[in-house]
C-alpha cells in the first residue's frame, strides 16, 4: 500500500508538467491560413476583381507580415506587404508564398518557380486567371491576381 501514494504522486506531477507545457504546444489552427483568401480571390476573377476590399487579400499576407496594403481595381487585385524576420531573406519568403498558393489552388499551374519571380495561373487561356508573386524591392513581397 505504500507504493498507492507515490504513484499518485508520481502520476499527478507529470500530468501537472504536460498540463503546464499545453499552451506552448502549437496547433495547426493557430496561424492564420491564406486559402480563404486566396481563393476568394481567384474566384472574383476575371471580372469582378473591382468589387474586392482591400481587407480582402490581408489573410494572403498575414501568415508573413503584418503591414500588408491591398487595392482593387477592375482588371487586378494587388497586396503588397514586408515579410517578418522569421521568414528569412525575400526569396525564402516568396517561396512560402508560391507554397501556400500551390497548395490552397492545386487547380492552378506553375509555370515560373524563380526567386524572383513566382507565377501561376487558372483556367483557360480565353478566361484566364494569372497569379503573380515578386519582390518589391529589398524588403517587400508584391502578389498580384489579374484576369483576362
Amino acid at each position: 500500500m505504500t507504493r498507492t501514494p507515490f504513484m499518485f504522486r508520481t502520476v499527478t506531477v507529470a500530468l501537472a508538467a504536460a498540463i503546464a507545457l499545453l499552451p506552448a504546444v502549437s496547433r495547426a489552427d493557430d496561424t492564420p491560413a491564406p486559402c480563404a483568401a486566396l481563393k476568394r480571390i481567384v474566384a472574383a476573377a476575371p471580372h469582378g476583381l473591382g468589387a474586392l476590399t482591400p481587407d480582402d487579400g490581408k489573410g494572403v499576407a498575414e501568415p508573413y507580415g503584418d503591414d500588408a496594403k491591398c487595392s482593387a481595381s477592375r482588371g487586378a487585385y494587388q497586396c503588397m506587404w514586408t515579410p517578418h524576420q522569421e521568414a528569412g531573406s525575400n526569396a525564402d519568403a516568396l517561396q512560402a508564398v508560391a507554397a501556400d498558393i500551390a497548395s490552397c489552388l492545386p487547380e492552378a499551374t506553375h509555370d515560373q518557380n524563380s526567386p524572383g519571380r513566382q507565377h501561376f495561373y487558372v483556367g483557360t487561356r480565353s478566361q484566364r486567371t494569372d497569379i503573380t508573386a515578386t519582390p518589391a524591392g529589398a524588403h517587400k513581397l508584391k502578389l498580384v491576381v489579374t484576369g483576362k
